[in-house]
C-alpha cells in the first residue's frame, strides 16, 4: 500500500496536535501516511494549498482562522459543511482531465466530533439543554447545526461583533429556538445546561468578562480548544461551580477520526489515541 500525504493547515499551527492523532491512526489500521503541519493565513492559503496539491496531497484538515477560506476554495462541498458555511476536512477528489483535473471536495466534522466527545466519552445528554455559544466564527458555525440535529433546548449565541451572531442566527433558521444577544446582556439570562466557548478571545488577549451566574450545579461548559489557550475558560468554569469542564481535545480526536475515514473508508478507534494524548501531556479535563 503507497503511502498518502496529508496535512493540518492553520495559522498559528505549531501547537496542533492532529500530526501525533493521525500517526496513532496510521498504526493502528496499518494504513501508511504522511502528515505535516502547514502554517498559513487567510492570505497565503490558496497559494500554500495549491502547492500541496501540486506536492501530491491527498487530504487535509483545516483550523483556525481558515475553516471559512476553505469553503470558497472548494469545488463541492458536503451539506453539512454547507450549513455550517465552514469547512475542517478536505478531500482531494479525481477528475478528467478536461474538467480541469483534481478537485478538492469540503466536508464538516467540527460537530459530529463534538457531539460524539460529550454523549460517548463524556456522558452529556444533550437533549432540551438551554445552550449558551460563546462566538460567532467558524467554530461555531461547525458545532451548530449539529447541537441542534442532536436535540439541545434553546440556543442563545453572543459575540462581540453582533452582526455575525445575527447573521449565524439568520442561518440557522430556528427564529424560535436560537436567538442572538450582547455580552452585556449576560447576567439577565440565568443558568444554562451547556456552555460552550467557541472563541478565539484568549489568542488574541483574554476572554470577556462571563458572570457566574451563568452556571449553575448541572452545567457543563466545553472549550472548543485545548492546551493553554483553554485554561482561562476551564478556570472560569471550574470557579463557577461547573458539573463538568473539558477542553476540546476529545472533540479533535473524535473529528480527527471521521476526517480519516472520509480519506480511507476506516474509522480509528479513538479511546487510544484521546488516552495517549492526556497521558502525555496532562492536558485539562475535570468534572463527574
Amino acid at each position: 500500500m503507497s503511502e498518502s500525504h496529508h496535512a493540518v493547515f492553520g495559522h498559528p499551527i505549531t501547537h496542533s496536535l492532529s500530526p501525533r492523532i493521525h500517526a496513532r491512526f496510521s498504526q493502528q489500521t496499518g494504513i501508511p501516511l504522511r502528515f505535516e503541519a502547514i502554517d498559513a493565513t487567510p492570505e497565503t492559503f490558496a497559494t500554500a494549498l495549491e502547492a500541496f496539491t501540486a506536492g501530491g496531497g491527498d487530504g487535509a484538515c483545516v483550523t483556525l482562522p481558515l475553516k471559512e477560506a476553505a469553503l470558497a476554495l472548494c469545488s463541492e462541498v458536503s451539506d453539512r459543511a454547507r450549513r455550517a458555511g465552514a469547512v475542517n476536512v478536505l478531500v482531494r477528489k479525481p477528475a478528467p482531465a478536461e474538467a480541469g483535473g483534481d478537485r478538492w471536495h469540503g466536508d464538516n466534522t467540527d460537530g459530529s466530533g463534538l457531539v460524539r466527545d460529550l454523549t460517548a466519552r463524556q456522558g452529556v445528554d444533550l437533549r432540551q439543554r438551554r445552550t449558551l455559544l460563546l462566538g460567532a466564527g467558524g467554530a461555531a458555525h461547525g458545532v451548530a447545526p449539529a447541537l441542534i440535529d442532536a436535540g439541545i433546548g434553546d440556543m442563545f449565541i453572543v459575540n462581540r461583533d453582533s452582526a455575525r451572531a445575527d447573521a449565524l442566527v439568520d442561518k440557522l433558521g430556528l427564529p424560535k429556538r436560537v436567538h442572538s444577544r450582547y455580552y452585556e446582556d449576560l447576567r439577565a439570562l440565568g443558568e444554562f445546561d451547556l456552555i460552550i466557548n467557541a472563541t478565539s478571545a484568549a489568542r488574541s488577549g483574554g476572554l470577556p468578562t462571563l458572570p457566574t451566574s451563568l452556571v449553575g450545579a448541572r452545567t457543563a461548559c466545553v472549550d472548543l480548544s485545548y492546551g493553554e489557550v483553554a485554561i482561562p475558560f476551564l478556570a472560569w468554569a471550574r470557579a463557577a461551580g461547573a458539573r463538568k469542564a473539558v477542553d476540546g481535545v476529545g472533540m479533535l480526536v473524535e473529528q480527527a477520526a471521521d476526517a480519516f475515514k472520509l480519506w480511507h473508508d476506516v474509522r480509528p478507534y479513538t479511546d487510544e489515541a484521546y488516552a495517549a494524548l492526556r497521558e502525555r501531556d496532562a492536558l485539562l479535563v475535570t468534572g463527574d
